[in-house]
């Protein structure tokens, strides 16, 4: 099994049914979801077109999925998430948008969200024991995209290249787009479809412990926990030794 800790929210929250909609899965429940009929595109289609984000559930990326330590177990990992959401406080991010990263169609911040992004390196942080090294062959499979010496840092030291002063937050909508009018039927959609939720201020009050039962299996939900806490990510300090070479590069 595989966990993984997600941006989410609950299943009643309208960026999750909308989401869940899009990408034609519960994440909660693993039921299909009939999607969005897409002009100039086949249902067939738009499913093919949705299939890896489909697979990972609607998320956005914290901590990277990963195998649990040896000696480690779910509900240590379930009271560490406790603890953790017990620790910090709701924040607010501007709006998020429907925009093009490279060739994916996501919902990211339409500026820079600096409680978000400590959010996020936060969760890489608090969780990290957790994570079991990775193999010789996922190293490689990551390096395949072509990293930079920073980034396969942070892969080789933190399990996954794209955090801290790296990380960018996205919500994946789609595979990789490489027909353009194809990704010009799926922005324009997205855009009118997830119009309800895009543009206004929101609220950021839970994550998610997903997990994948067996290896590529559907992600599905574990549980969701609510940030009850008083401090922000932006104030939560660390001792100036914990700022390592992973970090200094």
């Amino acid at each position: 099994m595989r966990y993984a800790i997600y941006f989410a929210a609950t299943a009643d929250d309208s960026l999750m049914l909308l989401g869940n909609a899009w990408l034609g899965r519960d994440t909660f429940t693993g039921d299909p979801l009939p999607q969005p009929g897409i002009e100039g595109l086949s249902q067939a289609r738009v499913a093919e077109l949705t299939s890896s984000p489909r697979r990972y559930g609607f998320h956005g990326t914290l901590k990277a999925p990963f195998f649990l330590r040896e000696g480690e177990t779910e509900n240590d990992l379930v009271s560490a998430c406790e603890d953790f959401a017990s620790s910090i406080a709701p924040f607010e991010i501007q709006k998020l948008g429907v925009n093009r990263l490279g060739k994916f169609l996501a919902l990211t911040p339409d500026q820079d969200e600096p409680d978000l992004k400590a959010f996020a390196g936060l969760c890489v942080r608090h969780f990290d024991k957790f994570r079991a090294p990775l193999s010789d062959a996922d190293l490689e499979r990551r390096r395949k995209s072509g990293l930079s010496p920073k980034q396969d840092a942070y892969l080789q030291d933190w399990g996954y290249p794209y955090i801290f002063d790296e990380f960018r937050f996205h919500m994946t909508l789609s595979n990789k787009l490489d027909a353009e009018k194809e990704a010009e039927f799926l922005t324009e959609s997205a855009c009118a479809f997830f119009a309800k939720v895009t543009g206004n201020r929101r609220r950021c009050s839970h994550f998610g412990l997903y997990v994948e039962p067996e290896p590529g299996a559907p992600f599905q939900v574990q549980k969701i926990f609510e940030l009850t806490g008083g401090t922000a990510p932006c104030n939560v300090q660390f001792p100036d030794d914990s700022l390592t070479r992973k970090e200094n590069v």
